[in-house]
């Protein structure tokens, strides 16, 4: 696969989801951030059990390369809230990919939990990644609050720093949020632009003129930021984590928007970046934020599913009132309960 090159003026091309992987081989500790979720572990009077059922092992099609310019890094934050979809995005990584081998996986996480990790090498064992330290106080008297709880965790704001977190020889990646499966090889993902860009600001903002005109002479779009092709150099280059925390600093001031890290990422690159196709981005099957309905899919093909919003599949699965899309997560969900567990 020929390396991809980026326009010399964008720093971050928008997508829809994607996924990392790499081999545990070492904990690297760096000031930056993650997110978090959970799994239901047993108590004490239950007996030990393997949480995820072990994935088969994926190997390289005899058309793959083995140069570094043939691997695909791909970022993700570790949360024990949300290591469920975690693992059930990495199998579906994994699954469609033509060269499995090629992908490094970069994990960023803000409390050390080492159930976490041992669940990733028990179940992954043939798996690479790395595995990146985030201090949440970096970000925690930045962060105001939004309408979602959930949006608030310091880990949301990892994403900002990738920067300083990886290594400088890491030159381009993949981010995706751990609620989603891929259904199309990764190697094939690189877009992104649609949705009413206007409703993710306050009226406050808009009534500023010296705030609106941010957008003055730009043509923005909204990108979802939980699907991400990143060219950290250009990234580190035009030092645009300072830029997302100034708007972090103008929110705590003069709330300008609602959710979480999304907006100052609007604020600073929409108009400068590439979009992606749509196919690369089915967001929004976690349904309404605030009543979480169901959501259909959209028309046309799709590479990527993204559980974004409310609902996340898992969830709703196990306590049997699912939508319809959550269907499509359940053949990728490795989890087992201790009931499951002892019952087999």
């Amino acid at each position: 696969m020929a390396p991809w090159s980026p326009p010399s003026s964008l720093p971050l091309l928008g997508l829809l989801s994607i996924i990392i992987f790499l081999r545990p081989t070492s904990v690297v500790t760096s000031s930056s951030g993650i997110r978090h979720g959970i799994i239901r572990k047993p108590s004490s009077d239950e007996p030990a059990v393997v949480l995820f059922r072990e994935a088969p092992a994926f190997r390289n099609g005899d058309a793959c390369g083995s140069s570094d310019a043939d691997r695909i890094h791909v970022v993700m934050t570790l949360d024990a809230n949300y290591l469920r979809g975690t693992m059930a995005a990495l199998l579906s990584i994994l699954q469609h990919s033509t060269c499995p081998e090629n992908i490094d996986f970069h994990f960023l996480w803000s409390h050390f939990e080492s159930d976490i990790f041992s669940s990733i090498n028990s179940t992954f064992p043939f798996l690479n990644f790395k595995v990146y330290r985030f201090d949440s106080n970096r970000v925690r008297g930045k962060i105001s609050k939004s309408i979602r709880r959930a949006l608030d965790q310091p880990l949301n704001y990892a994403r900002i720093y990738l920067g300083d977190i990886l290594p400088a020889d890491v030159r381009r990646v993949i981010y995706l949020d751990s609620d989603l499966v891929m259904v199309d090889d990764i190697a094939n993902l690189w877009g992104y632009c649609h949705a009413n860009f206007t409703n993710y600001f306050t009226s406050a903002f808009w009534s500023d003129r010296a705030l609106a005109r941010t957008f003055d002479g730009r043509k923005p779009c909204y990108f979802n930021t939980g699907v991400m092709v990143v060219d950290v150099e250009k990234w580190r280059e035009g030092g645009y984590t300072k830029k997302v925390e100034e708007w972090m600093a103008v929110q705590k001031q003069k709330r300008i928007y609602q959710l979480g890290s999304l907006p100052p990422f609007l604020l600073v690159l929409a108009g400068n970046m590439q979009p992606v196709d749509h196919r690369w981005n089915q967001h929004g099957l976690g349904g309404d934020n605030l009543e979480g309905r169901c959501r259909s899919l959209h028309p046309g093909p799709i590479s990527l599913l993204h559980w974004s919003g409310k609902g996340k599949p898992w969830l709703r699965l196990d306590s049997r009132r699912p939508c319809t899309v959550d269907h499509l997560w359940a053949p990728y969900d490795l989890y087992r309960s201790s009931t499951s567990s002892l019952e087999e």
